[in-house]
């Protein structure tokens, strides 16, 4: 019986046990966990590590990979923008050969015999400074040589006063071809000493086909714009192409055949200086022969009429705008006589330090100055200008709105049009502006 009880007290003390709130584990099994966690630890360590190793691997092999692929790029766009280059500079050698090919039948060489009587013979490479560009051989009897432009199909040719002076004779004209006419002969040649144009005519065309040139809007041009100048360089190298730019505009010089110092005459011109006003300046390379040749825009048409270089300076040239001269050419072209429009008075161009010693109040116009004299007033008799009411004093700032200014002297801005025209003249009296009309007369060439 005492077994039994025992049993039963054994087995009541196991039952306290399970049923008691807290679990107890041995020693050995507390170890053998905590080995376990320690080996996780380290697997998590060299995983990390592990994971640090591939990116560091990575990018190094993309910066290298991305260092490579940049300078392929960069080594692309230089080889782009170089072939670029290469192409902007093909197109443009094509385009002023296509310009060349397009104007240059248009352009003709003038040669002709010149009195010593009717013209100077300075020695051409003794002038230096300004110099109209008509080639003339020092000799008593001179031979000169220039360059044209062909206006019509009928022979109508425009080329420099200075090419084809008072006393010129044997004038000849070369086309490109070269094919020469000799039956040539001067419609009129401008007597007004800024304006240095003569016009020519080929009387028989010996059945050929002339190329009349493009004329463009000279006014559209501005300061930077690509021109090409075409010529007879030097009388013996005809139809020489050269580009360059618009150097500036509105330029005002003074051309002279006297030596020594001061502003001087390349060629064979009439008068001792010549006085011209409201031209293109150049850089376009042209030589002494280039007179009376085109100056012309990248569309191929004619914007300018070379007629004078620096002669001691470097690409240095002027020309003539077109536009002043389409007034004379229409007229040309309509009467088949050469005649400038005509207003009949004598002018100052104003300048700041002009307008200041006389009191004006304006700085730009053409400035009727009062004078003294019978044989020479500042308003010519019985002319339009005093028909129209014109008096001394008065400053004509604008004709047809057209501003007068450094840019556009008054004579320039008359010649575009037309004897028998009538304008409207901006002028200035008494510090009152009025609105004058007048009807241009005509002037006889020479």
């Amino acid at each position: 019986m005492a077994n039994k009880d025992d049993s039963s007290e054994s087995q009541k003390s196991v039952s306290s046990i399970k049923s008691s709130k807290y679990s107890y584990i041995s020693v050995p099994k507390l170890l053998s966990k905590f080995k376990l966690s320690k080996i996780r630890l380290i697997k998590k360590y060299v995983l990390i590590f592990i994971v640090f190793i591939l990116v560091a691997v990575l990018s190094g092999f993309s910066g290298a990979w991305l260092e490579e692929h940049t300078l392929s790029q960069s080594q692309a766009v230089l080889n782009g923008s170089l072939s670029n280059q290469k192409q902007i500079i093909t197109s443009d050698s094509q385009l002023i050969s296509e310009i060349a090919k397009t104007v240059g039948p248009s352009v003709v060489s003038i040669n002709d015999t010149i009195n010593s009587s009717g013209s100077s013979t300075t020695n051409a490479n003794s002038l230096n400074n300004f110099g109209l560009f008509g080639f003339v051989q020092p000799q008593t009897t001179t031979q000169a040589a220039g360059t044209g432009i062909i206006l019509t199909s009928s022979g109508l040719v425009i080329t420099n006063r200075h090419v084809v002076p008072v006393g010129t004779t044997n004038i000849s004209i070369t086309l490109s071809n070269g094919h020469t006419f000799k039956n040539v002969s001067v419609v009129g040649r401008s007597n007004n000493p800024s304006l240095d144009i003569a016009f020519l005519k080929i009387n028989n065309l010996n059945g050929q086909k002339l190329t009349p040139a493009v004329l463009g809007n000279s006014s559209a041009m501005q300061v930077g714009d690509p021109v090409v100048a075409i010529g007879n360089a030097l009388g013996q190298f005809q139809n020489t192409v050269t580009s360059g730019i618009i150097s500036g505009y509105g330029r005002n010089i003074v051309a002279s055949s006297s030596s020594g110092s001061g502003l001087n005459l390349f060629g064979n011109s009439t008068s001792n200086s010549e006085n011209l006003s409201d031209l293109f300046q150049t850089d376009a390379a042209i030589n002494e022969g280039n007179s009376g040749g085109p100056l012309v825009n990248l569309n191929g048409q004619v914007i300018g009429i070379n007629v004078a270089i620096a002669g001691n300076a470097q690409n240095i040239g002027f020309s003539i705008p077109i536009n002043d001269l389409k007034g004379i050419i229409n007229q040309i072209l309509t009467t088949g006589k050469f005649s400038l429009p005509y207003l009949g008075i004598r002018y100052i161009p104003l300048t700041p330090s002009i307008a200041n010693q006389y009191n004006l109040s304006v700085s730009n116009g053409a400035f009727i100055a009062p004078v003294n004299s019978t044989t020479s007033p500042s308003i010519v008799p019985n002319s339009p200008a005093q028909k129209a009411g014109l008096e001394p004093g008065d400053v004509i700032t604008a004709i047809n709105s057209m501003p007068i200014n450094q840019e556009n002297s008054l004579d320039s801005l008359l010649y575009q049009y037309s004897p028998g025209t009538s304008v409207k003249l901006s002028v200035l009296r008494n510090n009152k502006y009025l609105t004058i009309t007048v009807v241009l007369g005509s002037s006889t060439s020479v």
